[in-house]
C-alpha cells in the first residue's frame, strides 16, 4: 500500500512539475505547430522519396525525344563454297561479298517533340504530387502535435483533479474526527482520489504513446523526448470565404497537377495522330562484291501505316483519357472549393465552442466549487455529494475545453490543408 502511494506521489509531482516547468519557460523555447510542420517536411523519408519521384521525370523529356540509336550491320553477303581462280595480276585467295552499312530510323511528323511534350507535362504533374505528399506529411505531423499537446494538458488536469480529491478526503477526515462527519464519507472521498490516480497513470501512458507518433511523424526515433509545446490553437478569425475559396484554387497542388495530366493526355493525342505518318529509314555504306569490287551504297525507306482500324482505336483511346482529366479537373475545382469552404466553417464553429468553454464555462464551474469545498470542510451546510458533484462537473467542463483546443487546433489544420498551405492563414 505504501509503494503505491509513493508511486502516486511521484506521478502527481511529475505533473505538477511538468505545469511549473511550462509556467517558467519562456515562448521562445516553445516547440510551435508550424515549427513541428517545417521539421516534417525536412525529414520525413516519404517527401525524398516524391522529390526523387520528381528528379527522375524530368530526366524522361531527354530520354523521349531522342531518335533511336543507329545500326552498324557489318555483313558476308555472299561467300562461295569453292575459291574462284584468281585473273592475272590478282592475289591468290578467296573471294567474297561484303558490306557495311549504317542505318538511322526517325519520324517524318513531329512524334519526337509531342513526346517530349507529355513527358514535360508528366514530371510537372509528378512535381504537383510531390507537394501534395508535403501537404500530408505536414497535415500528419500538425495532428500528432494536437494529439501530444491534448493528452498533455490532460496530465495537467488529472493532477489537479488528484488534489482535488485529496483535498476531500482531508476535508471528510477532519469532520469525521471533529464528529460532524462519517466514516462512508471518507472511504467515499477515497475512492474519488483512486479514480483520479488511475486517470492520470492513464494520461502518463497516453502521452508516451502520443510522444511516440509525434516523434514518427517528425522523421525522428520515436523514443526521443518530445520538447515543449505551445498552445496549437490560433484564436483569429479565419480569412473572409471569398479568399479562401481562391486561395484555395490558387495553390492546391492536386489542380496543377490536374491541369498537367490535361497536357500530358492532349500531347498523348498529338502522338497518335502523328502514327498516321511513316516512319523514314536512310542507310548508308561500303560494299565490295567479287564481279565489281569496292563501292558505296545508299537505301531510303519509309513505313507504311496501312493498319488504319489500330491507328484510329490509339487516337480515340487518347482523346477519351484527354475528356477523362478534363473531367476530373472540373470536378476537382468543384470539390476543392467545397473543402475549402467548409474547413473554414468548422474553424467558426470550433472557436465558438472553445471560446466559450475557456471564458464562460470552466471560470463558472471553478467558482461553483470553491464555496462547495469550503463549505463542506467548514460543516456549513455543504454535503459530500453536492462537492463532488462540483469536482465532477469542473472536471467535465476542463476536459471540454482541452478537447476543444484540439478540435479547433485540427479545423485549423484542416483549412491549412484545403487552401494548400498558404501562409495567409494562420
Amino acid at each position: 500500500m505504501r509503494t503505491a502511494v509513493c508511486v502516486a506521489a511521484a506521478l502527481l509531482c511529475a505533473a505538477v512539475s511538468l505545469r511549473l516547468a511550462a509556467d517558467e519557460t519562456t515562448a521562445a523555447e516553445f516547440l510551435g505547430i508550424d515549427d513541428a510542420r517545417r521539421i516534417a517536411i525536412a525529414q520525413r523519408a516519404e517527401v525524398r522519396a516524391a522529390q526523387a519521384r520528381t528528379l527522375a521525370a524530368r530526366q524522361r523529356p531527354a530520354i523521349v525525344s531522342a531518335l533511336d540509336d543507329p545500326m552498324v550491320a557489318p555483313s558476308i553477303d555472299h561467300y562461295p563454297d569453292k575459291a574462284m581462280m584468281p585473273e592475272e595480276g590478282e592475289d591468290a585467295g578467296r573471294r567474297y561479298d561484303w558490306s557495311v552499312a549504317v542505318e538511322q530510323r526517325f519520324p517524318l511528323s513531329n512524334q519526337l517533340a509531342e513526346r517530349r511534350r507529355g513527358a514535360e507535362f508528366e514530371a510537372q504533374r509528378l512535381d504537383a504530387d510531390a507537394l501534395r505528399v508535403q501537404l500530408d506529411v505536414g497535415e500528419e505531423a500538425e495532428r500528432a502535435f494536437v494529439m501530444l499537446h491534448e493528452r498533455r494538458q490532460m496530465i495537467i488536469l488529472a493532477a489537479e483533479q488528484r488534489l482535488l480529491a485529496q483535498q476531500l478526503v482531508d476535508a471528510s477526515s477532519a469532520r469525521y474526527a471533529a464528529g460532524g462527519g462519517s466514516q462512508a464519507e471518507v472511504l467515499r472521498a477515497e475512492v474519488e482520489v483512486a479514480r483520479a490516480q488511475a486517470t492520470l497513470e492513464t494520461q502518463f501512458a497516453g502521452e508516451r504513446a502520443a510522444t511516440a507518433m509525434f516523434n514518427a511523424s517528425l522523421g525522428r526515433d520515436p523514443e526521443d523526448l518530445a520538447p515543449r509545446l505551445r498552445s496549437p490553437a490560433p484564436e483569429a478569425l479565419p480569412p473572409a470565404i471569398a479568399v479562401v475559396r481562391e486561395t484555395a484554387l490558387r495553390r492546391r497542388p492536386e489542380l496543377r497537377g490536374g491541369t498537367a495530366e490535361i497536357g500530358r493526355s492532349r500531347a498523348e493525342v498529338g502522338v497518335m495522330r502523328s502514327m498516321y505518318w511513316p516512319m523514314g529509314m536512310v542507310r548508308l555504306g561500303r560494299a565490295s562484291t567479287m564481279a565489281e569490287g569496292k563501292g558505296t551504297m545508299a537505301m531510303v525507306g519509309i513505313s507504311l501505316p496501312i493498319w488504319t482500324a489500330k491507328l484510329r482505336a490509339g487516337v480515340a483511346e487518347a482523346e477519351a483519357m484527354e475528356t477523362m482529366a478534363r473531367a476530373d479537373v472540373e470536378a476537382m475545382r468543384r470539390m476543392i472549393e467545397a473543402e475549402a469552404a467548409a474547413a473554414r466553417e468548422s474553424v467558426l464553429a470550433a472557436r465558438v465552442q472553445y471560446l466559450a468553454l475557456r471564458d464562460d464555462i470552466v471560470p463558472r464551474a471553478r467558482m461553483a466549487l470553491s464555496p462547495a469545498l469550503s463549505g463542506y470542510a467548514a460543516g456549513r451546510g455543504s454535503s459530500l455529494v453536492s462537492v463532488i458533484e462540483a469536482t465532477q462537473a469542473l472536471r467535465m467542463a476542463q476536459v471540454d475545453q482541452v478537447m476543444g483546443e484540439s478540435a479547433l487546433a485540427l479545423a485549423w489544420a484542416r483549412l491549412r490543408r484545403a487552401t494548400g498551405g498558404d501562409q495567409d492563414v494562420p
